[in-house]
């Protein structure tokens, strides 16, 4: 099993969790900050540096 398997299971165990013990709308909001937040800070880059951002990626993959 690759590692980013056990994060997913891990993150979806974490959710079921804090769903059985907050409320939904409290889960949701945890969630969408917990996701939104490196989203934020991509569209916060300017242009260029979301171009090195990008090439970073795909130098990684070996593409």
């Amino acid at each position: 099993m690759s590692t980013r398997t056990k994060f997913v299971i891990g993150g979806v165990v974490v959710g079921l969790l804090t769903l059985w013990i907050f409320p939904w709308w409290l889960t949701a909001l945890i969630i969408l900050g917990v996701l939104g937040t490196p989203v934020v800070g991509y569209l916060m880059l300017d242009p260029s540096q979301r171009k090195r951002v990008r090439s970073q990626g795909r130098k990684r993959l070996g593409s």
